[in-house]
């Protein structure tokens, strides 16, 4: 059974906020928003309740699960090394609408799915998931839908599709801005778009000095 706060009111806050904490540090999913659209996370630490994630969604392996973290300082502790691009874009976009794709820390013990030694990281601006995130740690997250359906953009939305999969739903009201992060694959050679959303590619290009239509290059 799934309980949904309104975390409008400051009391169903304070006890939505716990009982998602709570949810899943016991490796339950939980459905919360951020600044782009609602996601269903878990620990990311728990292979489990990462596999009970992509099973909600109707997802294999072969998609894995991005993380969220509530800190920049979390990363470092993630990949294996941070390279100056990627300190140039978490300084100008994060928190915000830009995930990030780089190789992991070999040592961490987890499975996201097929990732490839690759993960993709993102700090939210959202207080709601800044306050969750910080209070669990890493979690992975991903949009709150059944594959193949539309992105959730309310909590409503996100109950509809996935019922009772998940535990506790928090309810921030409409998705901000209702559009997918920016994801920037930053495991290569050069910097690549894999998809444009809620950061430009002009914005992107213009941190990195480099030509938008390059980063663009293999969509």
């Amino acid at each position: 059974m799934s309980v949904v706060f309104d975390c409008s009111d400051p009391a169903e806050r304070a006890a939505g906020l716990t009982a998602a904490v709570g949810a899943a540090r016991g490796g339950r999913l939980v459905v919360l928003p951020t600044d782009t659209l609602y996601g269903i996370g878990c620990d990311a630490f728990d292979s489990e309740a990462v596999s009970a994630l992509l099973s909600a969604k109707n997802r294999g392996r072969d998609m894995p699960v991005p993380v969220l973290v509530g800190s920049w300082h979390t990363v470092d502790g993630l990949v294996r090394s941070v390279s100056p691009q990627a300190r140039e874009l978490v300084r100008a976009f994060w928190p915000g609408g830009l995930s990030l794709v780089v190789e992991q820390a070999p040592s961490l013990a987890w499975d996201l799915g097929d990732t490839d030694a690759t993960v993709m990281i993102r700090m939210p601006l959202h207080p709601i998931a800044i306050e969750v995130l910080r209070e669990v740690g890493p979690m992975a997250v991903s949009s709150a839908n059944v594959s193949g359906r539309p992105p959730a953009t309310t909590a409503g939305d996100a109950r509809d599709q996935l019922g009772d999969l998940v535990s506790v739903y928090l309810d921030g009201g409409p998705a901000e801005k209702a559009v997918a992060s920016t994801i920037v694959d930053l495991s290569g050679d050069a910097p690549r778009i894999l998809r444009e959303g809620a950061i430009s590619a002009a914005e992107i290009g213009e941190v990195l000095d480099l030509d938008p239509h390059e980063l663009r290059a293999g969509q």
